[in-house]
């Protein structure tokens, strides 16, 4: 009885929607305008149909770029911020850190990985903010007056950034980038292409934050030996010595204040 009355409410509503839409009057089609009567009030005419082919908005400082590829163009810059956020920052840096700090407490999930990568970003920004700024002042401002194109706002955008780069590259990266891309010996870091700036600074990030890491993993890595010598020599073979270790390291990284001193090393390590 329950399927008999529903498709009777279903033949009543397709019956009732036929019956409007054949009672319905058709919709005359729209006129266009012909090019020579398209004119407002104000006596401002305006332009043809065959002419709207040349009309577009245009991005200033780059000639000939129309809307399709403004957009085009905007996407694949989305797309590239994680990647460009790893190369020009010390986001690097600080996630190996963080990790092998994790590691060394012997915490496979905690803090998770969105909280290390979220304290990361906190502190890029804390650290990238006076490169930011000076980005904006010299760059962005100029551009949005019409002083200068988008293209030399970009040189100009790259010159803070790439001092900041130089200031924490290692010589030894650089000289190897140099070789690969077969380029002349700069005779100031300022003279370094972005070619050659942007993989070597992220091999010098990458080769700080193991070198941090390993570091701060020695005091741990020695508790756990102690506490597996202790546990061996007293017959303790069934218990794991990470049942006793985990709780002692936390203790201890606690003590220390060890957030507040890993922190402000770091911190201290880019003045």
């Amino acid at each position: 009885m329950k399927f008999r009355s529903a498709a009777l409410r279903l033949a009543m509503i397709a019956s009732l929607f036929f019956a409007f839409t054949a009672k319905a009057p058709a919709l005359a089609p729209l006129s266009s305008p012909s090019p020579a009567s398209s004119s407002s009030a104000d006596g401002v005419s305006l332009p043809a149909a065959g002419n709207n082919q040349n009309l577009g908005l245009q991005i200033k400082g780059v000639p000939g770029a129309n809307v399709p590829w403004s957009i085009v163009i905007m996407l694949t810059a989305l797309t590239l911020i994680p990647s460009i956020l790893l190369c020009v920052t010390p986001f690097a840096r600080l996630l190996i850190v963080f990790h092998f700090l994790r590691q060394a407490l012997g915490l496979q999930t905690t803090p998770s990985n969105q909280t290390l990568i979220g304290l990361s970003l906190i502190l890029t920004f804390f650290l990238m903010q006076p490169v930011a700024a000076q980005i904006y002042q010299e760059a962005i401002i100029p551009m949005q007056d019409g002083q200068i194109s988008a293209m030399q706002a970009f040189d100009a955008g790259q010159i803070p950034l790439r001092k900041f780069m130089a200031h924490y590259v290692r010589e030894k990266d650089v000289a190897l980038f140099v070789d690969l891309a077969k380029e002349p010996r700069p005779a100031a870091p300022e003279d370094l292409s972005m070619r050659v700036l942007l993989p070597a600074y992220i091999l010098s990030e990458l080769k700080a934050g193991f070198q941090i890491g390993t570091v701060l993993f020695l005091p741990f890595l020695i508790v756990d030996m102690v506490v597996a010598s202790i546990t061996t020599s007293v017959g303790m073979l069934q218990l794991p010595p990470v049942v006793i270790s985990t709780p002692l390291k936390l203790l201890l990284f606690l003590m220390v204040d060890g957030w507040h001193l890993l922190i402000g090393s770091l911190m201290r390590s880019f003045n």
